[in-house]
């Protein structure tokens, strides 16, 4: 088995098993990808590895990052993501494995032109193998919660996050996309969501980029912790 990790900031070289990844660039029907593989893990980051030239969430390419890990012999994708609270009592700090997700946008598809209608969901096993991987760390996370995606980049107004936390917990700019793709690939995928921020008006104060960051960074060691933990089982 070969898990595939999509994520933004995170820094697997905190794995034992990833110290010394060999970076390739694959190149698919739609288009290239780079991933860094190491053993029985292949890292793509959604946003790439220049700080200078930062892949906005509306630029990222997900039929070729998807397809990429396919092509190289992932079995099972989880996606971390940074995520802002639609929910008072999901505070900044904690982290969500969520079982559904929602988007209003068109989402991205392998299909041209092809009437292909595929339900994507996010992996049973994969949840539950999290689940337990946080539990044997003994660090609490929320089973369950609906991620809702926006287009990005811009930060949503109040009225935007007070419709839609009347239907979602989470908001983010990617997870929604990857899961369709991988769904359109067979490719199992799950997703570990760390709450970065009150999304606008959830909080009391108003959102600062540099705080998201900070919050997102201080998640990296916990999140990592589930990651080895998961790892560790696979085969």
């Amino acid at each position: 088995m070969m898990l595939g990790i999509i994520s933004g900031t995170i820094v697997l070289q905190q794995l034992d098993q990833f110290k010394h990844p060999e970076s390739i660039i694959s190149v698919t029907e739609f288009g290239h990808a780079q991933v860094l593989l190491a053993k029985n893990i292949a890292f793509l980051p959604r946003h790439g590895t220049d700080v200078q030239h930062h892949i906005l969430p509306h630029l990222i390419n997900h039929q070729a990052n998807v397809k990429a890990l396919l092509d190289i012999g992932v079995t099972e994708v989880i996606g971390i993501h940074s995520t802002g609270s639609l929910k008072k009592y999901l505070r900044p700090g904690s982290l969500v494995i969520p079982d559904d997700f929602l988007t209003l946008l068109p989402p991205p598809s392998i299909y041209l032109d092809k009437p292909v209608h595929v339900v994507p969901a996010l992996d049973v096993t994969i949840r539950r193998s999290c689940l337990e991987a946080a539990a044997r760390c003994g660090i609490e996370v929320q089973n369950g919660g609906t991620y809702w995606q926006t287009a990005g980049p811009r930060l949503e107004t109040k009225a935007e996050i007070k419709m839609m936390s009347a239907f979602a917990d989470l908001v983010g700019m990617t997870m929604a996309s990857e899961a369709t793709i991988a769904a359109e690939l067979g490719l199992p995928y799950g997703s570990i969501c760390s709450v970065d921020n009150y999304a606008h008006g959830i909080g009391e104060e108003n959102l600062r980029q540099e705080e998201i960051h900070q919050q997102a960074q201080s998640n990296r060691a916990t999140i990592m912790q589930i990651i080895s933990q998961y790892t560790a089982g696979l085969r």
